[in-house]
């Protein structure tokens, strides 16, 4: 195992909507995630995606063991 606690990983994939309310909810146990929204990196870029509407969120590793319970919480609220 790493030490690099700089290593991420991805937590969820969804709408920038969901993605939102989701990182609120991190941010309040002062976990900073981090955003990729391949989308909107296309319209700058001028390049298309496979995750096309979709942004995902990535935390650190060292932070996932906290982050975890939320996202499962959250995923529960809003079915998926």
């Amino acid at each position: 195992m790493s030490e690099n606690t700089e290593e991420t990983v991805r937590i969820y994939t969804g709408s920038d909507i969901m993605a939102e309310a989701l990182v609120g909810r991190l941010e309040e146990v002062n976990i900073k995630p981090i955003l990729r929204d391949d989308e909107q990196s296309g319209v700058m870029f001028g390049t298309g995606s496979k995750y096309d509407d979709q942004v995902r969120i990535f935390v650190r590793k060292d932070e996932l063991a906290i982050a975890q319970p939320i996202v499962d919480a959250y995923l529960k609220e809003i079915g998926e």
